[in-house]
């Protein structure tokens, strides 16, 4: 444990929360290539690594030391996406305009507005559900080129949207489902260093999971279009079975879904 807490503290230390661009050496400033940018030198970027790595494995709800884990090992893996979305014409559109998702740049009560079977009204009532805000993701900090480190931002915060696809809860099953749909489709190895935590799951939970829906993830994420190339924001009013159909994609198996999401009155 005191392991872990050092590790915590370290990583505690390169987080910019609590820090200001004002405080770094000038050797530091030159090297920032983004706002909230913050470079690491190779040991650096290790310590994080293994430090956010069990940090996350201990508590997962860690959204900080999740996205720090993702961020200093995705290596190859954003190169890899960025070439998929330069070679997808929607994929060049979302480098080429940089879209975000939060509340400033969504219209939520157009998209409650929506038919029910629309995406856009399918991922309103999944925000309902959840109680989850768009602006609860991280930034991205660690990843020194520009281009890549946006990759990342856009994976970041899609992934609600993916959530939002499938009908899937944010319980501790569902989010593993999740983590290994995302690996099968994506690449990122933070992903599938996440399912470890399937060993907190009670006994008939992890052998389901590994059973059922680990299966289905890997096939269904191996066989779908690379959703990272999805244009998401010109897709709300999209049928949303038609969607899965054109993506390539099918629901998971019952039991960590919202089978009866309620319809719009």
């Amino acid at each position: 444990m005191a392991s872990i807490q050092c590790h915590y503290h370290r990583a505690a230390l390169l987080l910019p929360l609590k820090c200001s661009t004002a405080s770094y050496p000038r050797r530091l400033l030159r090297c920032l290539v983004y706002p909230g940018h913050i470079p690491l030198s190779p040991f650096e970027r290790t310590f994080l690594a293994a430090g956010s790595a069990m940090m996350a494995l201990v508590d997962p709800r860690r959204g900080d030391m999740v996205a720090a884990c993702g961020e200093t090992t995705a290596g190859f893996t954003l190169i890899n996406l960025r070439d998929a979305m330069l070679n997808s014409p929607e994929g060049r559109r979302i480098l080429k305009d940089r879209p975000r998702v939060n509340t400033n740049t969504l219209n939520v009560e157009r998209l409650k507005s929506l038919p029910d079977n629309t995406f856009g009204r399918a991922y309103t009532r999944w925000l309902e559900a959840c109680k989850i805000n768009p602006d609860s993701r991280e930034p991205v900090h660690y990843i020194d080129d520009p281009e890549l480190a946006y990759v990342m931002q856009r994976y970041r915060e899609t992934h609600d949207l993916y959530h939002a696809l499938f009908a899937l809860k944010v319980s501790a099953m569902p989010e593993l489902v999740l983590k290994a749909f995302e690996f099968a489709n994506l690449g990122f190895p933070m992903t599938a260093l996440a399912l470890g935590a399937s060993i907190k799951l009670k006994p008939p939970q992890r052998d389901r999971l590994w059973r059922e829906f680990i299966p289905w993830a890997m096939k269904c994420g191996s066989n779908a279009r690379c959703l990272i190339t999805v244009y998401w924001e010109e897709r709300w009013e999209q049928d949303l079975d038609e969607l899965k159909r054109e993506l390539g994609v099918w629901d998971p198996p019952v039991g960590c879904t919202f089978d009866a999401v309620p319809a719009a009155p």
